[in-house]
């Protein structure tokens, strides 16, 4: 009987909000209300519409990010992950819809091999996670050029309606990115299967003494990785009509600022996906204002910096404990 108040705990807490979804939240209501005021056009339909798709790949991108950094690694082969993916489903048909569904099969039976290829390293190996995502991602870039040439190519009809096409005035890229929010986050925070995940990356030698296989969850969170970069690839093949061979290099830097954003912490452990899908619209939307701002590329950059660096101040520092006065000690005061 002692044990049911506890397990009736445990569920409860596992339905709060997390801290980090809470701040993005409030944040990005703060930002649309900043943006309202001093750059309407922002916020404009037009705008909005243009943006919100690339939101969604931005946050499916950002789940991905999410399983590895929760597993204490970092996925540096974002960007060759998605390239590769958009020069396979636009090259691989050659604006052929007949052949659509035979090159998005191959576009992710390629995440599932990196993924595994990744997973290895990190876990047999013991390679750094940087090292070898870094090795793996110029891997990615090569099989990519000798695919392509570095030519981009257009997209295919099918696949252009599977990604752009509206239903109850949005367009289908966005439902994908809302639905795959939802499945990762109730897997992770609704499931044996997640707590497992999230105790693994805590502290990977007690979920070892506890009898979990650690090395199967440490290379899943890549492989699942993979998945997920590879379809926000095959939206983002859609989404735009001749994408470049190198669309997913702006992808490497805000895949890891909306996680952190989101309140993931760097070193493993507990998460929340949809903070991270959060913080996609959030940087997204903060891109759109300085943008409409007329702010220079090189200043947009460096906003998107310092909002990484605020992310990681706000979890990383337990502002309670600081002592920011200036003020001499008591004892001092007494000696003078």
């Amino acid at each position: 009987m002692a044990t049911a108040p506890a397990r009736e705990l445990k569920r409860s807490a596992r339905l709060q909000i997390s801290r980090g979804m809470k701040t993005v939240l409030a944040g990005t209501i703060i930002l649309y209300i900043a943006s309202a005021f001093f750059a309407p056009t922002s916020v404009s339909k037009v705008a909005q519409m243009g943006m919100l798709p690339f939101a969604a790949c931005l946050a499916i991108v950002g789940l991905g990010q999410t399983l590895v950094i929760q597993q204490g690694g970092i996925d540096l082969s974002v960007a060759g992950a998605v390239s590769l993916t958009v020069v396979i489903v636009t090259w691989g048909p050659d604006r052929n819809d007949d052949r659509l569904l035979p090159a998005v099969a191959a576009a992710f039976g390629a995440a599932i091999i990196t993924g595994l290829v990744n997973g290895f390293l990190v876990t047999k190996t013991k390679l750094n996670s940087i090292v070898a995502t870094l090795g793996v991602n110029a891997l990615l870039y090569g099989v990519m050029m000798g695919l392509s040439g570095g030519s981009p190519r257009r997209t295919t009809e099918r696949l252009s309606h599977f990604a752009n096409d509206k239903s109850f005035g949005l367009p289908h890229s966005i439902y994908f990115g809302i639905i795959l929010t939802i499945i990762v986050t109730i897997l992770l925070k609704r499931t044996v299967f997640g707590r497992r995940f999230e105790a693994v990356g805590a502290n990977p030698r007690a979920a070892h003494a506890t009898g979990l296989k650690i090395i199967r969850y440490q290379i899943g969170a890549y492989v699942a990785a993979q998945i997920l970069y590879c379809a926000a690839g095959v939206i983002l093949g859609g989404v735009i009509s001749q994408p470049t061979a190198y669309q997913g290099d702006d992808y490497v830097l805000p895949s890891v600022a909306i996680v952190v954003l989101g309140g993931t912490s760097l070193l493993g452990g507990r998460g929340f996906p949809a903070a991270s899908a959060f913080a996609a619209l959030f940087l997204k939307q903060l891109d759109m204002f300085v943008l409409s701002l007329g702010v220079p590329y090189g200043v947009r950059t460096i906003v998107i910096s310092v909002s990484l660096m605020l992310g990681i101040a706000l979890y990383a520092v337990n502002w309670k404990s600081a002592n920011f006065s200036f003020k001499k000690p008591d004892k001092e005061l007494q000696l003078v």
